[in-house]
């Protein structure tokens, strides 16, 4: 029962005892109301009903106070655009248009139209779609995604420069008609949280080393720095007989250190834990919602683009991004880091394998 409900029921219940004893002043006395609130609730409520017993506020809005027209206008666009942002990440994005609105101006403007949570942004997405037609949504999706849990993460990754360390992981994306199981290989960039993706209808070793030989060791060839080590759990697709495992034998090709998670701790590996969190919100929540994908290429593509805006336009609040693009953050360490790297393989680095002095597990 709400809190208009129950003083409603309070005057009703005023009315009808001073009926039942055909004594306002005793009705009054046992309520605990005057005789002025009892006429006043009686006029009402002969006037307009049970409807004019609602607490009406005697506030009035300042609208000079109130955030302009025009961006309050870009924060509902941007939050249709993209529902996963939060309030801080939206005045991010909006400084970078040319538009000043404070993190607290964006979620007074979601109070006013019921989107300051998640969920609600979503649904709202949903009711935009279905009333323009311009996306189309798939009615067997679920209506709402359960929020997941965020990971508490245990310590911090200790990272020196870009290429010191990066983070690989595999993401279960889901079951697609026609397709099957997709699953998602990624690698972070510890320092600057730079992303990569690509995606893989199983979860073997080779692919784990495809994605490596397709993606990361392309990217940091064209930056002009090496990849020192490499981060993973203890999955099957990255331990293995070295001998004859395709992802330890691609990471002794390319003198890659690897280290792997502590057992049945996922934190340890937060970083990608985290990203994992972010591109199902920020993407493959909104994507299957605006289209139906036939086949992995198509995905594949989407995902491209997003991987695109994620490191090149949207902010990070990462601890050494602040506020800036992961491809900034890495562009900006890049001269240190090839000055690092030059130092290892003139102090530590003796026929391509790194020392334990420069590399801690």
């Amino acid at each position: 029962m709400t809190t208009d409900q129950k003083l409603i029921r309070n005057k009703l219940g005023l009315l009808d005892l001073a009926s039942y004893l055909k004594n306002v002043s005793e009705a009054c006395r046992v309520m605990g109301y005057s005789r002025d609130t009892f006429y006043r609730v009686k006029n009402a409520y002969e006037e307009g009903g049970m409807e004019a017993l609602i607490e009406k506020t005697k506030r009035v809005p300042n609208l000079k106070n109130r955030i302009p027209e025009d961006v309050e206008a870009a924060i509902l666009e941007l939050t249709l655009e993209n529902p996963a942002l939060g309030q801080k990440r939206v005045s991010d994005e909006l400084r970078r248009r040319g538009i000043f609105v404070s993190a607290a101006g964006v979620r007074c403007v979601w109070l006013r139209h019921n989107l300051e949570v998640f969920q609600k942004r979503l649904k709202a997405l949903e009711v935009h779609v279905a009333k323009t037609g311009h996306v189309l949504t798939e009615n067997q999706l679920k209506a709402m995604e359960k929020a997941q849990e965020e990971k508490i993460a245990i310590g911090e990754i200790e990272t020196e420069h870009v290429g010191y360390l990066g983070a690989q992981d595999t993401y279960y994306v889901g079951n697609i008609k026609g397709v099957g199981r997709i699953y998602q290989q990624t690698f972070i960039d510890t320092y600057s949280s730079v992303a990569l993706a690509k995606l893989y209808t199983s979860k073997h070793p080779i692919n784990s080393a495809d994605f490596l030989n397709d993606r990361v060791v392309p990217f940091f060839d064209e930056k002009g720095v090496g990849c020192l080590r490499i981060l993973t759990d203890r999955g099957t697709e990255y331990c293995g007989n070295p001998t004859t495992h395709e992802f330890q034998l691609f990471l002794a090709l390319n003198d890659i250190e690897h280290t792997r998670t502590k057992a049945r701790s996922p934190q340890t590996n937060g970083i990608c834990e985290r990203f994992h969190k972010t591109i199902k919100d920020e993407f493959y929540s909104i994507a299957f919602r605006r289209k139906i994908y036939l086949n992995l290429e198509e995905l594949q593509k989407d995902l491209d683009l997003w991987l695109y805006k994620y490191n090149n336009q949207r902010t990070h609040q990462g601890k050494r991004c602040q506020g800036r693009t992961p491809m900034d953050t890495f562009n900006d360490n890049l001269p240190m880091a090839k000055e690092k790297c030059i130092g290892y393989m003139d102090e530590g680095h003796v026929d391509g394998i790194l020392t334990d002095d420069h590399l801690t597990a």
